[in-house]
């Protein structure tokens, strides 16, 4: 291992900021992880039980450690934080549990311009301060923020939502209080949004007794097969990624045309927009992994959008009104960034890092970005990418 002063620090103990800790340990930095949470992948133990990735797994190793083969081909979400937990102890990483960092500044600011940027005298920035709970404060020779795509929940303020619950006692729960379907049994369940997850959530709801389930669609969704033949969407996404968009558009709606049947009648019509206009958009496609069959067997009822709640009413965008048991919200999630970063001037307006991977903002050298982006070639393999690309420009920047 290498002796410099100070290490570089891992913002978050996931996937992205385990891969980048190994591939910098790999290359003799020093490196130190800082988890909010008692244990690494935190989020992958709060997901629903049914999860499994939806990348091969062959495809979804981290950089220095593959998935074992008994693992099979789709990982389910028990088996990939037995991975992280391996991976962590693999790679002898050192980790800092149950401490948040909360603030990134500038290590020595009043060396700095005032852009934070390069010195007064021209010379590169002094490296990171990062303030964490318990008064902690660390200097860093260069910091990785991998926080995660997926950190804090978000619930549309629909209307009559605040009222919905607490006047009228309604049931509304995010998708990341979702574990499995035991407590809805014989119950009549809303699910809006047709990302990923909701499709899941609904499909399991389907299949572990729910009375009746419905799934609220805004925008209608691609659907891919995860596989066709053998052949994983994945390694299409792989194929394809690098192509023009609106070539990529005509042969999404080709595929689509020839493997996915049309659910118009059942309420879920084929998209008008192209598929990888909506993945530049931020929407991945949905990989069917019983949805398509629950829709057409009518075990799950595609909708109009939530638009409000009236009393103990949702109305929806047609304007009909239903009454489930409760509403399950897939409505995403925030990057929640601002509290650590706003101030530096590399957000966008979304809130989402202007800069990813090896890239570093001109004046924020040394301040790395890693698992903001949900990539059509999977997310495992682009953080795995990622990770050997950062270890590479940090430990040149250092070696300088």
């Amino acid at each position: 291992m290498s002796t410099q002063p100070r290490p570089v620090y891992v913002i978050g103990a996931g996937p992205g900021g385990l891969a980048v800790a190994a591939a910098l340990r790999a290359r003799g930095v020093r490196v130190v992880i800082v988890e909010k949470s008692e244990s690494v992948g935190a989020s992958w133990r709060r997901h629903y039980d049914r999860l499994h990735l939806h990348t091969t797994r062959r495809l979804s190793a981290l950089p220095g450690l593959a998935m074992p083969r008994r693992f099979g081909r789709w990982v389910a979400r028990e088996n990939v934080v037995r991975y992280l937990e391996k991976y962590a102890e693999f790679h002898d990483l050192e980790l800092v549990t149950g401490v948040e960092v909360t603030r990134i500044e500038p290590a020595d600011p009043a060396t700095n311009g005032a852009d934070g940027g390069d010195g007064a005298d021209g010379s590169p920035q002094a490296g990171w301060t990062l303030h964490a709970t318990g008064g902690r404060v660390m200097t860093a020779g260069a910091v990785v923020v991998a926080t995660g795509f997926n950190h804090t929940p978000v619930i549309p303020d629909w209307p009559g939502r605040d009222a919905y619950v607490d006047t009228y006692g309604g049931v509304l729960a995010h998708a990341a209080d979702y574990r499995n379907p035991a407590p809805y049994a014989g119950r009549d369940v809303l699910v809006v949004g047709v990302g990923n997850t909701g499709a899941e959530i609904a499909v399991d709801l389907a299949d572990g007794g729910a009375a009746r389930v419905r799934l609220a669609v805004r925008t209608a969704p691609h659907i891919l097969r995860r596989s066709t033949a053998g052949w994983p969407a994945q390694r299409t996404g792989i194929l394809v990624r690098r192509l023009p968009v609106g070539l990529v558009d005509r042969l999404g709606a080709i595929v689509g045309k020839a493997s996915v049947p049309d659910l118009s009648a059942y309420g879920l019509p084929r998209p008008t927009a192209g598929l990888y206009s909506r993945v530049k958009q931020g929407s991945i496609p949905v990989q069917d992994v019983g949805l398509i069959d629950a829709v057409r067997a009518g075990r799950v009822e595609p909708v109009a959008a939530v638009e409000s709640f009236d009393g103990a009413e949702v109305v929806l965008a047609d304007g009909s009104r239903i009454t489930p048991d409760v509403v399950i919200a897939a409505t995403g999630y925030r990057r929640a960034l601002e509290g650590l970063v706003g101030d530096l001037d590399v957000l966008d307006e979304r809130g989402r890092p202007r800069t990813h991977g090896a890239r570093t903002a001109p004046h924020a050298p040394g301040l790395y970005f890693t698992g903001f982006t949900n990539p059509i070639s999977g997310m495992f393999r682009e953080l795995a990418l990622d990770a050997r690309k950062i270890a590479k420009a940090v430990a040149r920047t250092l070696g300088d």
